[in-house]
């Protein structure tokens, strides 16, 4: 008899019962919330690594984010702003009202 194993549960699994929709933009890039800071509104979106399949340039550090690597897209919360979007470090995202007076904040 073999011993017995704890299974992970599978966040859509509803014990029998018809599971919800997965969500098809979330699946790989996370769903979007609105953020409110001292630079003003933003849309924000957590990037899974397996979402990323290119590098992009952060500026919060001036570094690369190397594909695969989870991070967040920010975009000024306003219509037509997702041209505006830019791919940051989590880190520097978070810290990016005590950058110092040198950078821009965006």
């Amino acid at each position: 008899m073999s011993p017995r194993r704890a299974r992970r549960m599978d966040p859509w699994d509803r014990g029998g019962r018809a599971a919800p929709a997965r969500p098809l933009d979330g699946a790989l890039h996370g769903m979007d919330r609105v953020e409110e800071g001292p630079d003003g509104e933003w849309k924000v979106r957590l990037v899974s690594g397996a979402g990323s399949d290119k590098t992009y340039r952060c500026p919060g550090c001036d570094q690369e984010i190397r594909a695969g690597l989870p991070h967040i897209v920010s975009w000024p919360n306003w219509t037509g702003g997702e041209g505006e979007r830019r791919h940051w470090h989590t880190a520097c995202w978070r810290k990016r009202a005590d950058r110092g007076p040198g950078r821009t904040r965006y």
